[in-house]
């Protein structure tokens, strides 16, 4: 392990570990090649806590490392879900090739199994849906290949369920390539079942995970193709493709396009008015208020702060079906980002923890809010966020 000597000279020993240029380190975290050069000879100091997270991130290390010092804060990425490990180990079973012993379940109760965790998982209940899954993917495999033929369809739709809620939970939980294991496994299940549905369903998994790994261009690629090609105008067909758009309105955001941002927004919104509901059709939730989340998620990506707190307000949430914490809490979360760039700390943590009382697991493991609390304290005032060290405890980030 490098300790010795200035912050720069570590991060160009790491990054020569790594076989990376100056010039494709400072791409892959946001900078330009001129400010590396200058971090690395001493002349500049790395200004943001996020920027050395993404640093260490990506020369495989971590940030006290780099950095030299401990930190009184958690600085790298997520805390650990019990179940992560029993999960990874579930998707390295392939039955069909006789390395497993797992038998066959019913299929029923192995449905019934999958709609619990997804439920828990809208229900932001991430610990109950991890504990699940382990043995319900290897259930689902086994059922998959002793299937016979009558209920190969239906074993296949399961099976795609299940990897579908292996993914949302593990991009939840920030492990992106593990992510797109369990994507590219509901894929290969609607392939085989000749569905366009599951199709869509796999490949908004698909695109999550891309966009986790900060793969962008290839998240939007694969989440507007499918949109464009869907034609299912089924509460099910509208719900896929509407949620398409929306993580594409999220993805424009992102590259700071408004124009595609503001249209993929309108032809969500098109399609929630012809489902005419706030619907849950394959556990999208989908709907105009979902829509409506959306359009605070995309303001608060581009940076329009304002008109992301005005249109958070105007957001009523009980409309929607019930179960849904974790989209509720999302207004919370995306209001609290929207007021962290004016640097209004004290509105911040009203919104955070109106989000830990309304889901307090879709607080401790969402990726924007750890990265806000880490800001708010490098400048606390203790006086005017009281709450801040408590809120920051409970969601893992202060030791």
């Amino acid at each position: 392990m490098v300790t010795e000597g200035p912050i720069g000279e570590r991060i160009r020993i790491y990054r020569r570990r790594r076989g990376l240029s100056q010039r494709e380190l400072a791409e892959l975290v946001g900078r330009s090649e001129s400010w590396l050069s200058q971090v690395e000879r001493g002349i500049r100091s790395v200004d943001r806590l996020s920027v050395l997270i993404d640093i260490a991130r990506v020369l495989k290390t971590d940030v006290e490392t780099l950095a030299g010092y401990r930190f009184s804060l958690a600085p790298n990425g997520q805390p650990e879900l019990d179940g992560v490990e029993e999960i990874r180990a579930a998707l390295s079973s392939y039955p069909g090739l006789g390395l497993s012993e797992v038998p066959a379940g019913d299929l029923d109760e192995i449905s019934r199994l999958t709609t619990e965790v997804h439920r828990r998982y809208q229900a932001a209940d991430y610990g109950a849906a991890a504990s699940i899954l382990p043995s319900l993917i290897a259930t689902s495999d086994a059922m998959v290949a002793e299937s016979r033929a009558s209920e190969r369809v239906r074993a296949l739709t399961v099976q795609n369920q299940v990897y579908v809620a292996a993914a949302k939970l593990v991009t939840k939980i920030g492990d992106g390539q593990l992510a797109w294991i369990a994507a590219d496994r509901a894929v290969n299940a609607a392939l085989q079942a000749e569905s366009e549905p599951l199709k869509a369903a796999a490949a908004y998994q698909v695109a999550c995970a891309f966009l986790k790994l900060d793969q962008v261009e290839r998240a939007e690629q694969i989440a507007m193709t499918t949109a464009e090609n869907f034609t299912d105008d089924s509460p099910l067909g509208l719900s896929y493709q509407g949620a398409l758009f929306l993580i594409g309105s999220v993805i424009a955001g992102r590259r700071s396009d408004r124009a595609e941002a503001t249209d993929r927004l309108r032809r969500a919104q098109y399609l929630a008015d012809a489902l005419g509901h706030d619907g849950n059709h394959g556990w999208t939730a989908f709907g105009p208020t979902n829509v409506a989340i959306h359009r605070v998620s995309a303001a608060a990506e581009l940076g329009d702060a304002k008109q992301a707190i005005a249109l958070a307000e105007d957001i009523e949430t009980r409309g929607l079906p019930d179960g849904l914490r974790s989209r509720r809490a999302q207004v919370h979360i995306d209001t609290a980002w929207a007021y962290s760039q004016h640097r209004e700390d004290a509105a911040v943590v009203v919104n955070l923890l109106e989000a830990e009382r309304v889901a307090p697991q879709a607080l401790r493991y969402n990726v924007i809010v750890r990265e806000l609390l880490r800001e708010m304290l490098k400048r606390e005032r203790r006086s005017a966020t009281p709450g801040l060290r408590s809120l920051a405890k409970r969601a893992g980030v202060l030791h």
